[in-house]
This record gives C-alpha cells, structure tokens and sequence, in this order.
C-alpha cells in the first residue's frame, strides 16, 4: 500500500470538497434571493424596484439561519468525546475487570507514545456485538476511542492495533472536529429548509397565509441546499476514512492489522450482521458505517474498495473466529 501517496490524495480532495461546500451556502443564498426576488415581482405585479434593504435581510436571514444552526448544533455536543461516548451507551474500560480490555489500553498507550500524543480515553460499547469503533472529541484533549465488545472478542492483538490506529488518525488529523463542524452546517442548511416548510403549512381551516408563496421559494432553494450540503458532508467522511486507513497502515506498518478487520467485518456483513443504528452524531464516525450500504449519502467508502486499497487487489471475507475465507464466492 502507497499509504504516503494515499494520505496526499485523501487531503487533496477534501480540501476541494470542503471548497464546494463553501460554494454551495454561497449559492444557497444566492438562490433565495433570486427566489425571492422572482417571488416580488409577481406579488407586486411587475412593479419596479424592490424594498429597502430587500437582498441585504435575506442575505442575513439566511445566514442567520445557516450559522445559527451550526451553533445550536455544536453546542448541544460540549462536553467533549466523553459527554458524547456516554450518551451512546459506552462505558470507561475497566482494565483491572477484564483481559481483552487490558490489551485494549495496553495498546491505546503504545500507540499514543507512537503517534507522540496525549492517550485519548479507552472506551467500550460493551453489548454491541458487531466489530466498530469510534472516536470523538474536540481535540486531543478531551478525545475518546470507543471500541465495541464484538472487536475486543473477535479481533487479534495486530487486528485490534489497526482498528485503533484508524481511530488515533481521525484525532491527529482533526476529522472529529472537522466532521463535528460539517455536520452542524447541514442542520444550518436544514433550518433554511424547515423555514420554508413552515411558511407553507395550513391553518385549521386547511388555508395558507400570504407566507405561503415565499415559503415555496424558500422551501424549494432550501432542499437543494441541504441535500447539497448532506451529499458533501459525506463525501468529506468517505475521504477521511481513506486517509486514516492510509494512516493506520503508516503506524502499524502492517497492512493485515487494520485489512484482518475490515475483512472479518465483511465476513459478518456476509452473514447479515450488522451493528445497531447509531446516534446521527455518532453515526459518521464509526469505523464502518453501521446502516445499510445507500450511495450519495454514504458516509463511509464501500468496504471492498477499502480492503482493495489496503491489499492492493481484491481479498476474501474472514470468519470472526480466524483466518479462513467464509466463502469461496464472498469475495471483496
């Protein structure tokens, strides 16, 4: 695996998605105001001119609720990794309790002194069967790698260094932040959205008011712009993950670390098991996405082209339990 050559171009192009997503609030408020505008003109029947200030309190409204959803959002995560580990049912490891999370803290430690960083908190989602992870947080400060119980059984000591290596990646290179960020900017771009449905609901007597008609532009203008801003939240993700595979593999120097894990994944997900839907701030940070595969909205890369990019050519599924192939046709 040419994991240097990876990591510049997982970087490369999140920093051209990160610019469309820029592009897109812009476009967001310019389409309100040419909806608006548009909505003026007929209302006053053609009439020249428009009010005072017209572009200039659309312009803020619609910024106002862009960024003051991306406030309410973010703000409802302080607190820190640990606040958000627990609200989705992890626990602190108890090293001196159990053996399989002795080794877990064991090597959150090693890897710590590796990456030269703070150790973040080990964390277990103990009735979670399925083999995941996730870390979280605002920096290295108050991050937290939470792994599930399922991988502190199934996983080898090497499988379990490259599942948390992953994890260390997301902190190092700021992706809980930076997801954290983006995910408050769709819920802005939501606001705008859920104005103009509002705008357009009907009374008791099933009327609309003269809100109405503005509501649809701003309904309209809004939708575009979340599902806009939804589509590249997770096109950011999926190159996140490229990049903290990349890395995984540059810190453990072993691509069958992290690859035996994603493998044996694939072998569970062949069997139909599946890890429980997540809380949404959650969600995108898990090492594999725990809802069923869809495609634009994805916010983690197909696992076969994970475990394609790590070997370098196709790989056989792996059963929990070893090394063996589960299937000679489950192929990934």
């Amino acid at each position: 695996m040419r994991f240097f050559e990876q990591q510049e171009q997982a970087r490369a192009q999140t920093w051209r998605l990160l610019l469309l997503f820029a592009l897109t609030v812009l476009g967001l408020v310019v389409a309100v105001n040419l909806a608006l505008a548009l909505t003026w003109r007929i209302v006053s029947f053609g009439g020249n001119g428009y009010p005072a200030y017209f572009f200039s309190v659309n312009t803020g409204m619609t910024l106002l609720f862009v960024l003051g959803g991306w406030w309410l959002e973010t703000s409802s995560l302080d607190g820190g990794g640990e606040k958000l580990a627990r609200r989705v049912g992890a626990r602190e490891a108890r090293p001196r309790l159990h053996e399989a999370e002795q080794r877990f803290c064991n090597i959150v430690e090693e890897l710590a002194i590796a990456a030269s960083m703070k150790p973040p908190m080990p964390m277990v989602l103990q009735r979670e069967e399925g083999i995941n992870a996730f870390a979280c947080g605002w920096d290295e400060d108050d991050a937290v790698v939470a792994v599930t119980q399922g991988a502190l059984d199934q996983l080898t000591r090497d499988e379990l260094q490259g599942l948390v290596a992953h994890e260390f990646s997301h902190i190092r290179e700021g992706d809980t932040r930076l997801n954290m960020r983006l995910a408050g900017m769709v819920f802005g771009l939501e606001m705008v959205f859920n104005l103009g449905k509002r705008m357009c609901e009907t009374d008791e007597n099933d009327n609309r008011t003269a809100l109405a008609l503005p509501g649809f532009a701003i309904k309209w203008t809004g939708s575009l712009g979340w599902l806009a801003g939804r589509a590249l939240k997770a096109a950011v993700s999926r190159q996140r993950e490229f990049l903290a595979d990349a890395r995984a593999v540059q810190f453990t120097r072993s691509r069958d670390g992290l690859g035996g894990v994603l493998r044996k994944v694939a072998g569970q997900q062949y069997k139909g098991v599946f890890m429980h839907q997540m809380h949404p701030s959650v969600q995108h940070m898990l090492l594999v996405d725990a809802a069923q595969p869809g495609r634009w909205f994805d916010s983690h890369p197909p696992l076969a082209e994970r475990i394609r990019r790590i070997y370098g050519r196709a790989m056989p599924a792996m059963r929990a339990d070893d090394h063996a192939p589960t299937r000679p046709d489950a192929i990934f």
